[in-house]
């Protein structure tokens, strides 16, 4: 049985301009200039989807029936729309389905984007598809990885090096122990998140290189069954790197929004490693090694994630993610527990979750 999360729903309803949002105000004034060349009906601006981030998309219908357009807001120096148009022209150039950009204002943040429509993966898993149809999907978007990062090579994207892989892993103690548990780390915590992290490192970065998107992962794909290959397309690349070859399909397979029994993780992971080796990708020989560094990966990924969630909660207000900090702490314990080398995180892991159920029943009213 899968654990799918509530996605955000496409809102309809126009977007009005208020005095207090003068960035949409902005964004509108770019618009209007554009409307005449790409047939934009301004009127019906809308949300488009929620994001993690400080970016804001809209969707714009246009005189072409049944067709839309999105505009992007990434406001500087919060965000810069830069990567996003390299990474959408190096992955275009790979044969992937991404939005084209039709438009861009890299100075104030506006770009006016291809509408891939808006049915994410996740939003098909949430309409209970056959395991037959689940299948077909999971192996279509294991495809579309695979073509990824068959087109790999160095340059392209920034390195994903020790000190990204290092500032991410130090989320876990900085937002999630610390300020989201209330837990202030003992030397001896400290002590042992330090060794565990340097394994992670050395694994993650020992491993071959490709094309990394990031965020791989069901609420990034949209799905088109009227296009080839259930219509997969791929949004939100803009933090592409280079990196371990193990990363997105650890996003893709041990999801922080649907959980899957671990024995369909290993089936599809073996599928998907045998049409990688097919491909002439560079992963390991034996599939128990790869199984290693997808796991070993994928605990760097989770504590990290468990950060983010913690810092979007603290920092930005975001309380949405809260009831996805389960699905992604499960495998975290779960690798941890499973492989020796970690037996002292799994021993902190296990007592932070403990204190913290303890200090909600305390709390809880009599």
């Amino acid at each position: 049985m899968i654990r799918v999360s509530q996605a955000p729903a496409d809102s309809p309803a126009p977007q009005a301009v208020t005095g207090s949002d003068a960035r949409l105000g902005s964004l509108l004034c770019w618009l209007l200039g554009l409307a005449e060349r790409h047939g934009l009906e301004l009127d019906t601006i809308r949300p488009a989807s929620n994001d993690a981030s400080f970016r804001r998309y809209f969707r714009i219908d246009t005189r072409d029936a049944g067709r839309s357009l999105i505009a992007m807001d990434a406001p500087p120096p919060q965000e810069d729309c830069r990567p996003f148009v390299h990474a959408a022209s190096v992955l275009r150039e790979a044969g992937l389905r991404v939005p084209a950009v039709h438009e861009t204002d890299l100075e104030r943040g506006f770009l006016l984007l291809g509408d891939l429509g808006t049915r994410t993966l996740l939003d098909r898993l949430g309409e209970n598809p056959g395991d037959d149809e689940i299948d077909r999907l999971y192996r279509a978007a294991g495809q579309v990885l695979i073509t990824m990062q068959a087109a790999s090579r160095p340059g392209l994207f920034p390195d994903y090096d020790r000190a990204l892989l290092e500032r991410e892993l130090m989320l876990y103690p900085d937002w999630y122990l610390t300020r989201h548990r209330g837990i202030a780390p003992s030397d001896e915590d400290r002590n042992t998140l330090h060794k565990a992290f340097e394994l992670l490192l050395a694994n993650n970065l020992a491993q071959p290189r490709v094309h990394v998107h990031r965020d791989y992962h069901s609420r990034n794909l949209m799905v088109d069954d009227a296009v080839h290959e259930h219509g997969l397309g791929i949004i939100d690349f803009q933090d592409a790197v280079y990196g371990p070859i193990t990363y997105d399909l650890v996003s893709l397979l041990r999801d922080a929004y649907v959980a899957w029994p671990e024995e369909r993780q290993l089936d599809w992971a073996v599928r998907w490693w045998e049409a990688a080796r097919a491909r002439s990708l560079p992963v390991a020989v034996d599939f128990g090694d790869f199984w290693r560094d997808f796991e070993w990966m994928g605990l760097q990924r989770h504590l990290k994630v468990l950060g983010i969630f913690a810092r979007l909660y603290h920092r930005d207000g975001k309380d949405r993610y809260l009831a996805d900090m389960p699905r992604v702490l499960a495998p975290a314990q779960a690798v941890a527990r499973r492989y020796r080398d970690f037996a002292p995180l799994a021993k902190l892991l296990d007592r932070v979750e403990a204190d913290a159920d303890l200090a909600g029943r305390q709390a809880a009213p009599r």
